[in-house]
């Protein structure tokens, strides 16, 4: 499918790059997530599995299934925007409503067996269903925006000038989210770089994005606006900080936000690690474990976070979170400040 499309795209681009679809970065955001629930719902059939006497595949085998089957789906996507296609996520937006249907019975079963909502299983069901729900409207919503499908005149896409220009290498916006957070676009110049000097005809031009004079209009309008509001007051004059907080407050506070989360991420090492800690503890001091009953093979999130296994996943997991959100937060306060000055 993917080759085929990428046969039958209209637009042609010079750069090995792509056209974003509407709502990238949210379904990449939300493509994460579920891959992210899904290795709780295999951890926790495992941990439910290692407590019974005989072995329960159902338990996860079918998350494993479901966490490949989500690894697909992004490599899917990715291809499709790649080559520009749309229709191809038609199969997409089938897989979606099929696995939200599914979730959806499971999780009315599990209310109609009376499975409380304390219990993991339950809310990792519903979680689920939410993200599936969620997954479907963003497809939707490229129906609606791109016009395929059920439209008679899809929507013409023009790339942008930067993506036509074959002197520009600097391609950090047009890639997806995932190239974004670990710097994937930059191997070809480091390549080039490893194998021999670089020169400014391989850094090449900057995006326009990037350029003073843009950075320049943009600030420019915003002090014009400034000026405006001051005119009915006449002892008030334009302020360049409300100007430059008006042209480039956004990433600041994108910045600033990314830190944040980076530094909330911190608390998860040392109570990871005592959990670890507490959970050694318990098991030398406790020999005699006691098995699960198959029928209630249930577990609470206070039992699931208690397995030392699972903290050291978790623990793995926060601490490359936490760096890839304090490299985002670094990167786009040197970008901006770099567009800042020039605007200056």
């Amino acid at each position: 499918f993917p080759g085929w499309g990428s046969q039958s795209s209209k637009v042609q681009i010079h750069h090995n790059t792509w056209l974003h679809f509407p709502g990238h970065n949210l379904r990449w955001i939300l493509t994460f997530t579920l891959l992210f629930v899904h290795v709780c719902e295999i951890a926790e059939g495992i941990v439910s599995d290692t407590q019974m006497k005989s072995r329960h595949l159902h338990l996860f085998l079918p998350a494993i299934m479901g966490f490949v089957a989500a690894t697909v789906s992004i490599v899917y996507y990715h291809n499709i925007e790649t080559s520009n296609f749309p229709k191809l996520l038609l199969a997409l937006f089938l897989y979606w409503i099929m696995a939200f249907v599914t979730k959806t019975i499971k999780l009315v079963r599990y209310c109609q067996d009376g499975v409380p909502f304390s219990q993991l299983r339950f809310c990792i069901t519903g979680i689920m269903v939410i993200l599936y729900g969620l997954l479907m409207a963003v497809e939707i919503n490229v129906i609606r925006v791109r016009r395929y499908v059920f439209f008679m005149n899809p929507q013409k896409v023009k790339p942008p000038e930067d993506l036509q220009d074959l002197g520009v290498r600097f391609l950090q916006p047009f890639v997806n989210l995932l190239s974004k957070a670990t710097y994937w676009w930059m191997n070809t110049l480091i390549i080039s770089a490893h194998k021999k000097p670089v020169d400014l005809k391989a850094i090449g031009k900057l995006p326009i994005a990037m350029r003073a004079l843009t950075n320049y209009v943009c600030l420019k309008e915003a002090y014009e606006e400034q000026k405006k509001k001051v005119e009915d007051q006449p002892n008030r004059n334009p302020s360049i900080w409300l100007a430059m907080y008006s042209a480039f407050g956004r990433p600041i506070l994108l910045s600033s936000t990314f830190r944040y989360l980076a530094d909330l991420l911190g608390f998860a090492g040392p109570l990871c690690i005592s959990g670890i800690v507490q959970g050694f503890q318990n098991t030398t001091n406790n020999t005699n474990m006691t098995e699960k009953d198959p029928s209630n093979s249930y577990l609470s999130s206070e039992e699931f976070l208690r397995n030392v296994y699972v903290l050291a996943v978790l623990l793995f997991l926060a601490l490359i979170l936490q760096r890839t959100f304090l490299q985002a937060s670094y990167y786009v306060t040197t970008e901006t400040g770099i567009n800042l000055r020039g605007a200056l």
